[in-house]
């Protein structure tokens, strides 16, 4: 709990700065993260294989993603970055951040992955209201969360509630 106030803590001093590479320094910092608040069924996570976090569309993370992900594990699984143009180039993927590059067809990507054990991620707006898992916002210089609980549990991904705690959940009556 107290690295996710930090990270929000961090992420507001940063956004002050230079707010656009600071801006993406800090998502590419929680994404990264969020593999630790999140647990997926063991058909999608076995312990074996990489952890894969994958970009889909126009990467907005320059070098920042790769440089926080490079050598880092979990437990004995090492984290994978992959880019991806299109959906259908997806195979395994574990955490998918879906750029504001592929706003227009969100709802198309989200009904391809519904029911897959991909934590789907993006910063696009009203990303959560249309099914997707995590969505970034940025209000009064500061990087928050929204979670819509009901698409990660509909793919079988589990979310802390120490992540849950520090965003704001998208319910279905607000859709």
């Amino acid at each position: 709990m107290a690295f996710l106030k930090t990270l929000t803590l961090a992420s507001a001093l940063l956004l002050t700065q230079n707010p656009r590479a600071a801006e993406y320094q800090v998502k590419a910092v929680f994404l990264f993260n969020f593999v630790q608040f999140v647990d997926w069924p063991p058909v999608a996570a076995p312990d074996s294989s990489p952890l894969l976090i994958g970009i889909l569309g126009s990467d907005p993370f320059g070098p920042f993603l790769d440089e926080t992900v490079r050598g880092e594990r979990l437990g004995g699984r090492p984290i994978q970055l992959r880019r991806y143009r299109e959906i259908a180039d997806i195979g395994e993927c574990n955490v998918l951040f879906i750029s504001r590059s592929e706003n227009e067809r969100v709802p198309e990507i989200l009904s391809l992955l519904k029911k897959r054990p991909v934590l789907t991620v993006s910063d696009g707006d009203a990303f959560a209201n249309q099914g997707g898992m995590i969505q970034f916002v940025t209000d009064k210089s500061r990087i928050r969360l929204r979670i819509n609980l009901e698409a990660a549990q509909a793919a079988n991904i589990t979310i802390s509630s120490k992540l849950l705690r520090v965003a704001e959940i998208v319910r279905p009556s607000q859709r």
